[in-house]
């Protein structure tokens, strides 16, 4: 049995922990004695207590994150309630600030704040008995071992609050072996070139971190080999600012340029006003939909930008965003946010129709969180900024935009990311606004519609949105009932598997789409098969 379990609850089975494998792969001569867990946040949490417990382990390590913190507290609050002696240990973002005050960390017996690649592995040695050569003390040696913890750990005196050092890169063991046939096959791959952030945005930690520190390219490419070399098809970087440093980013593009193969698909965040002609050529090259960027504009507002500490070259910006749809088949997804300090509806939507005529195919629209550790806080008392009291910490209200209206942005979100993020009903959307119209004006208009003649936001089937967006377009929106048709049935009949539509009668009920790939290029090749409307 191992004496430590790492675990997690994951968001969902196909995001595959990379803290949990960062960790283990750096255990040094404890790995023998752990083992990884996964969970998914929809698990019952006593099913997920039991399955920890089976391991009759010593220390249990949670990676805590503002998606997972309240059902990692019910399991925290039930292993305790079962095992007092058994030791806890926490990190991750959610308790690496602010830890006075939260349940999780009152119930837990030690807390890491930071990157703890390093820093577990030694706590553990330390609670264990082991030296930092990895031999166990004579005192804990002679233990007969019925206990927790050796009698060396008992009187260790290891604090509650442990911040991490930052770790020196080059010395961190490849977590990427760590990754099973069947992660490969059926999981989201995430790897990492670099770590930090240049940036000091006041809504995100990783303004909080030290200046961008890069792996080294010869290892990392190697570790990308062997990923290769076991057929993986998916590589999500979670680098923020992959684009940064330019003889790194064309590095990696050529690589894996070189050893190209139907079915990869690379996902990179990227520097939206970043992006020289050298990147230029490369990017060129790969096929459509191969590639997706993740674009973080977050707002277009000149004076919201300066209250966030925001830097970004908006008219470098367009002309990246007019290069990568004229001349490459990236898809990009680019992020705005609802509720920054000193913006309102009428800025955002200025923004957002801005943003649409850049033509990415995803426009995800999101609500500002107030991260705990993040200097967002500052502009509460001008801003009148109210959020939620629990995960995720969304914000509720400002001086600029009401409650009753942040509402309304929520399900405008949730609509734009069925409708339109989904690649379901490309072409039909453009009658949304067309002659000129605003597409923000115009889709708020029929989110509030859709609210009120459904009045849910969720579990809505694919054939009731067509429906409804038909019945918008036509009896709201005065578009013609033929061109109004011709478009959804064009939409529709992208996918082959879908049964015949028939919405100029309104009489044929669609067939509902299959399940979601596990593969996430799916989402991408909707938006790369469109066909003209007849």
């Amino acid at each position: 049995m191992p004496d430590i379990v790492l675990a997690t609850l994951n968001a969902k089975y196909i995001h595959a922990s990379f803290g949990l494998r960062c960790l283990m792969a750096n255990l040094g001569e404890l790995r023998e004695r752990a083992c990884m867990a996964e969970f998914i946040i929809n698990q019952p949490p006593l099913e997920i207590v039991e399955a920890i417990l089976a391991h009759k382990p010593r220390i249990v390590g949670f990676g805590v994150y503002i998606w997972n913190v309240e059902q990692t507290t019910e399991v925290v609050a039930l292993l305790k309630r079962l095992r007092p002696e058994l030791i806890i240990i926490l990190g991750g973002p959610e308790v690496s600030y602010e830890t006075e005050g939260q349940e999780i960390v009152a119930l837990a017996d030690h807390v890491i704040t930071g990157e703890a690649d390093m820093k577990f592995a030694q706590v553990c040695r330390e609670l264990l008995g082991f030296t930092a050569e990895g031999q166990r003390s004579k005192e804990a040696a002679s233990d007969s071992a019925p206990l927790p913890l050796c009698p060396s750990a008992a009187k260790a005196n290891v604090p509650k609050i442990i911040a991490a050092e930052l770790p020196a890169l080059n010395q961190l063991a490849s977590p990427y072996e760590l990754y099973t046939d069947e992660d490969l096959k059926h999981r989201v791959i995430y790897v990492e070139a670099s770590r930090g952030c240049p940036f000091t945005c006041e809504f995100c930690l990783s303004s909080l971190d030290i200046p961008v520190r890069a792996f080294a390219t010869d290892a990392f490419l190697a570790a990308m080999q062997r990923l290769l070399d076991r057929e993986t098809t998916q590589f999500k970087f979670v680098d923020r600012t992959f684009n940064l440093h330019l003889p790194t980013s064309m590095g990696i593009l050529q690589f894996f340029l070189d050893r190209w193969r139907d079915g990869l698909f690379l996902h990179f965040e990227m520097v939206p006003d970043r992006l020289p002609e050298q990147l230029r050529a490369l990017i060129r090259r790969f096929p459509p939909g191969a590639v997706q960027f993740e674009v973080g504009i977050q707002t277009f507002d000149d004076a919201t930008s300066k209250n966030i500490s925001r830097r970004q070259n908006l008219d470098r910006l367009e002309d990246n965003f007019r290069f990568l749809r004229e001349e490459t088949g990236v898809h990009i997804h680019a992020d705005l946010i609802v509720g920054l300090p000193g913006e309102g509806i009428e800025s955002f939507g200025r923004g957002f129709d801005r943003l649409v005529r850049l033509n990415p195919q995803e426009i995800q629209v999101g609500i500002l969180k107030r991260l705990r550790g993040t200097p967002i806080v500052r502009h509460d008392d001008e801003y009148r900024m109210i959020y939620a009291p629990h995960p995720p910490y969304e914000i509720l209200s400002t001086r600029d935009i009401s409650f009753a209206d942040m509402q309304r942005m929520r399900r405008f979100a949730r609509y734009w990311d069925i409708v339109a993020n989904s690649g379901n009903f490309t072409n039909t959307l453009m009658l949304l606004w067309r002659d000129g119209a605003s597409p923000f004006v115009q889709f708020l208009r029929f989110s509030d519609w859709l609210h009120a003649t459904l009045r849910r936001t969720h579990q809505i089937a694919l054939h009731v949105i067509a429906q409804n967006l038909f019945d918008f377009l036509i009896t709201e929106s005065g578009v013609d009932r033929e061109l109004a048709a011709a478009a959804l049935e064009a939409d529709w009949h992208r996918t082959p598997s879908r049964e015949a539509l028939n919405l100029r009668g309104m009489t044929t009920t669609p067939a509902l789409l299959k399940p979601a790939a596990v593969r996430t290029a799916r989402r991408q090749e909707r938006h790369t098969q469109l066909k003209p409307i007849a």
